[in-house]
């Protein structure tokens, strides 16, 4: 290691130990694995470890089954019957904030890892925590009209008085760009893009600390997905802390502070936006290929597939792809200075 790059990875390190230190959501070590017939299994996400602060949105972006949505999953106990998570994610308890900096997560934080059904589902969910789901159809009572779900939820969460429910439920309905005209349909009756909206205004309804959004712009048109990235963006830019997943790149850039990329079920590099972005760009191969798939890029694809996810290597999972691989790339390589490769571009301030 030179000297200039010896600098940047201790001006790094420093970085991260502050960002622990303010940390919305503290996230070391997770770990999901799948138990299969026949005593196998399948490691969905492996040792991730990220910070995530109030006022911040961090944007977790990767190919379709890098693990993104099983991540997110995780920090709500939505996982299945059949799966294994280790590792800590601390929530910040309700008397952290902004005049208690440096307390870290405080003695009052949640590990939503270890948390139990009956703690996620009447302090964390929707309150502490709000979701925009992946698949939100499935998140929508078939038999109920958006506007009932809607002022249910804003029943359940706030202290918005009666008479003024159905108010705050139209209110919740514009911020997330849903019609008005719609509010009175069953979600059987909505098409895939109206379905993500209505899940999206539901997430927005308690104003929780932090908010997971997965995948929130499927299925809308250039319009909407400016439309919901500026309120998503809004969302931070009043205090609150956003995980956002998504394989959208242009609207990552333009709400994203910082950028974690995962390729299979591991964070390979971990970078600021503007740096990720910008003329730098990212470090990590595949995170620079993502980027030059992009078509106003190189619109050049990665070569081959990402590998089984059961049949991982024992190296660098990356490596049967990378133009850069040798034989150091058998070995795995440990994240140093937000990036885990063997062979990443060099850093530069």
């Amino acid at each position: 290691m030179n000297a200039a790059n010896g600098k940047v990875l201790r001006a790094l390190e420093a970085v991260t130990a502050e960002r622990a230190e303010d940390a919305l959501l503290s996230v070391r070590g997770l770990t999901v694995r799948f138990r299969l017939r026949g005593g196998r299994g399948v490691a969905a996400v492996t040792d991730a470890d990220f910070d995530l602060a109030a006022g911040e949105c961090l944007a977790l972006v990767g190919e379709s089954g890098c693990g993104k949505s099983v991540l997110a999953s995780a920090l709500l106990g939505l996982l299945p019957g059949n799966a294994e998570t280790s590792g800590t994610a601390l929530l910040a308890g309700a008397s952290t904030d902004a005049a208690t900096r440096g307390a870290g997560a405080g003695p009052d934080a949640t590990d939503l890892l270890a948390a139990d059904e009956k703690t996620l589902a009447r302090t964390v969910r929707g309150r502490r925590v709000g979701l925009v789901p992946q698949s939100p159809a499935a998140h929508l009572t078939p038999v109920r009209t958006v506007r009932a779900q809607l002022e249910e939820t804003v029943r359940a969460l706030t202290a918005v008085p009666r008479r003024a429910r159905r108010e705050a439920a139209e209110a919740a309905a514009g911020r997330a760009a849903f019609p008005a005209g719609h509010l009175d349909r069953y979600p059987h009756e909505l098409s895939g893009g109206l379905a993500q909206r209505a899940a999206t205004a539901l997430a927005l309804i308690g104003d929780a600390r932090l908010l997971l959004a997965d995948e929130p712009t499927t299925g809308l048109d250039r319009d909407l997905v400016d439309r919901t990235v500026g309120e998503l963006r809004r969302h931070v830019d009043e205090g609150r802390g956003l995980l956002l997943i998504t394989h959208d790149l242009a609207a990552a850039e333009r709400v994203a502070d910082r950028v974690a990329v995962m390729y299979a079920g591991r964070i390979v590099e971990l970078a600021p936006a503007h740096r990720f972005f910008g003329p730098i760009g990212p470090r990590h191969p595949y995170a620079r290929g993502l980027l030059d798939a992009l078509p106003e890029r190189r619109f050049t694809p990665i070569p081959g597939m990402p590998p089984e996810l059961s049949d991982l290597p024992e190296g660098c999972a990356f490596a049967p792809r990378c133009p850069r691989a040798t034989a150091l790339c058998a070995t795995r390589p440990e994240p140093r200075a937000g990036v885990a490769c063997h062979h990443p571009e060099d850093a530069r301030a």
